[in-house]
């Protein structure tokens, strides 16, 4: 890893677990010099938009018909004139529609901190790159869990930021009411660090009074996975001034999973799907099939969905006071195994969402930390603030560090 070298020392890593894009850069593009990220390096999601160059959403049959950006992604170009050097475009799934790190077209990147298992999408060549510590950190994105279960799954320190607070300009749209740049860090202290660079200046920072356990979210996670995280909580109990536990989700998380489903696909309609019916690509499993999905979605079933939002931001307005915190599984099961079939990934795919929803239908801040590991395997432990808290969960994460695998 290229940490705090020269220019000259500066090269684009060698790419041995397949996380980086055929159509990767040549040549590293390099930071100002003299800002608080010198001699750092990263890597960016394959959505980003970077000045003459294109950006391929995950599919090549859409790199190869798409024309070189005019400017640089806002968030990129920030990271750049903190004087971090940019050494790779990684892999994604295609069109950002999956959360396993699937790629029918470019392969599954390898997570080196759980051979021989899934990634996680779909920002898996950015979660994996950290895994072989080809950089320093890594840029990625979420919308339905892309940043934060390629983290559990790679046991890395991972954000999905408050809904807007860093600039997305440049990067690709998926469903634009969910979508939130995200990224990576193997290190809590520049996973910090790249907060105060990257986060607006609408901060709502508070002191956490009270932890609040979700127990609902936690019997949606695999026993082993819940009963190794609760051992990690009990282990950091001291640091909250109290622990209570509560229900997120009175109607059901299955009900807010749904409502958030239908709202992503209503905007994936909108932004990704015109594309593919005219130009037809060659799409993945399991990709063309939530791009038909995606294009049956009725107006009602979309006003219905948005509806359903709008009660649930209510309720969690309510119940994230100041001072308060949520804490929850970042991924219901550990990384499955590559070669699982659809049938055995089933369990992941129908409670992976329950869990990610929470943060993207209320627009609040999560972070997940590389708490524990069951099987080898590493787990993610998240926590959720209210809006503008990204900067308190940041320092959580750093405060968390000693205690995490």
């Amino acid at each position: 890893m290229n940490t705090n070298k020269n220019i000259s020392q500066i090269n684009i890593p060698h790419d041995t677990i397949g996380c980086l894009v055929p159509h990767n850069i040549q040549l590293p593009i390099h930071g100002k010099q003299g800002g608080p990220l010198e001699g750092k390096t990263f890597i960016v999601k394959d959505l980003y938009n970077i000045e003459g160059r294109k950006t391929g959403n995950g599919s090549p049959d859409f790199y190869a018909n798409t024309e070189p950006a005019t400017e640089t992604a806002v968030t990129v170009q920030k990271l750049l004139d903190s004087g971090a050097n940019l050494v790779g475009i990684s892999i994604c799934d295609e069109f950002f529609y999956s959360l396993t790190g699937i790629n029918a077209h470019y392969g599954t990147p390898q997570n080196l901190n759980a051979q021989g298992r899934l990634p996680g999408g779909s920002s898996s060549g950015s979660a994996a790159a950290l895994t072989a510590k080809l950089c320093d950190f890594t840029l990625g994105s979420d919308t339905g869990g892309s940043v934060r279960i390629p983290a559990s799954f790679c046991g890395l320190y991972g954000i999905r930021p408050t809904h807007g607070r860093v600039d997305l300009s440049g990067g690709r749209a998926m469903a634009p009411s969910f979508d939130t740049a995200g990224w990576f860090c193997n290190d809590p202290s520049l996973f910090k660090t790249l907060g105060s660079i990257l986060l607006d200046n609408k901060s709502a920072y508070s002191h956490t009074e009270q932890l609040m356990l979700a127990i609902d979210c936690f019997k949606k996670a695999d026993p082993e996975v819940s009963k190794a995280l609760r051992k990690t909580i009990e282990a950091v109990s001291s640091i909250f001034p109290s622990i209570s536990e509560v229900t997120v989700a009175p109607d059901g998380l299955d009900h807010w999973s749904e409502a958030f489903r239908i709202i992503q696909a209503s905007e994936v309609k909108e932004t990704n799907l015109p594309w593919v019916q005219k130009n037809k690509p060659d799409l993945g499993p399991g990709i063309k099939e939530r791009f038909a999905m995606a294009a049956n979605i009725t107006l009602k079933e979309s006003e219905t969905a948005k509806k359903t939002r709008k009660n649930i931001r209510n309720h969690l307005n309510e119940l994230f006071r100041p001072g308060k915190i949520l804490c929850l599984p970042t991924s219901p099961v550990i990384a499955p195994k590559i070669n699982t079939t659809p049938d055995g990934l089933e369990f992941f795919r129908s409670n992976a969402l329950a869990l990610t929803c929470i943060s993207g239908l209320s627009g609040f801040p999560q972070v997940s930390i590389p708490a524990t590991s069951v099987e080898n395997c590493p787990v993610g432990l998240s926590f959720i603030g209210g809006p503008g808290t990204d900067e308190l969960l940041l320092d959580l994460a750093l405060q968390l560090s000693p205690f995490c695998t």
